[in-house]
C-alpha cells in the first residue's frame, strides 16, 4: 500500500471515529452528564482546532488560532459538523498531494511562539495520532460515566467499511 493510499484510509477511519464519538457526546444527558459532556466536547474541540492550525501549516495559510483551543465550547452538533468539513478537506488533499510534496519540510511558528519544521508527510501522521490519543482520552471519560463507547479500532473500521474482508481467511 502506498503512503497515500494509506493516508486516505486514515483520513477516512478518522472522520467515521470522529463521527461516532461526536454522536455519542449528542446522545448524553446533559443534565446528569454535564461535566463531562463539557469536558469531553473541549477534548474533542481542541482536536478540531489543532487540525485547523495544521492545515493552515499545510496551506502556508494562516489558521487564525492564537491557543490549541476555543474560550467558547461549541454545542456536540455544531462540532460535529465542523469535524465533518475538517474530515473532508484532510481527504481531499491527501487525495491531491504527491509525494514530492508530501516530502517537502515546512518551517511553521506553533501558538505558544515556538517555531518548527516537519514534512507534509509527519504533519498528516501528527494530526491522526494526535485525533487518537485525544478520542482515547474522550473514550475514558465515558467510560467513567457507563456510556456506550463508539467504535474506535483501525481493524473494526476496516471491516465496516470493507465487510468482503470478514470472508477472507
Amino acid at each position: 500500500m502506498s503512503t497515500a493510499s494509506m493516508l486516505s484510509t486514515l483520513f477516512r477511519y478518522q472522520a467515521w471515529a470522529h463521527d461516532g464519538f461526536l454522536r455519542a457526546i449528542e446522545d448524553l444527558d446533559a443534565e446528569r452528564c454535564g461535566e463531562e459532556r463539557h469536558l469531553a466536547l473541549r477534548v474533542l474541540n481542541h482536536v478540531f482546532v489543532v487540525n485547523q492550525i495544521f492545515t493552515g501549516h499545510l496551506t502556508g495559510q494562516p489558521h487564525g488560532y492564537e491557543a490549541n483551543n476555543t474560550v467558547d465550547t461549541p454545542t456536540p452538533q455544531a462540532l460535529r459538523a465542523a469535524h465533518a468539513a475538517s474530515d473532508r478537506w484532510l481527504l481531499e488533499y491527501v487525495a491531491s498531494i504527491t509525494p514530492e510534496q508530501l516530502a517537502e519540510r515546512v518551517a511553521f511558528t506553533f501558538t505558544d511562539g515556538d517555531r518548527g519544521a516537519m514534512t507534509r508527510e509527519e504533519m498528516l501522521f501528527h494530526v491522526v495520532t494526535h485525533d487518537g490519543y485525544h478520542r482515547g482520552e474522550v473514550g475514558r471519560i465515558l467510560k467513567q460515566i457507563q456510556s456506550p463507547l463508539p467504535w474506535d479500532t483501525f481493524a473494526v473500521f476496516l471491516h465496516q467499511d470493507q465487510p468482503e474482508r470478514r470472508g477472507q481467511g
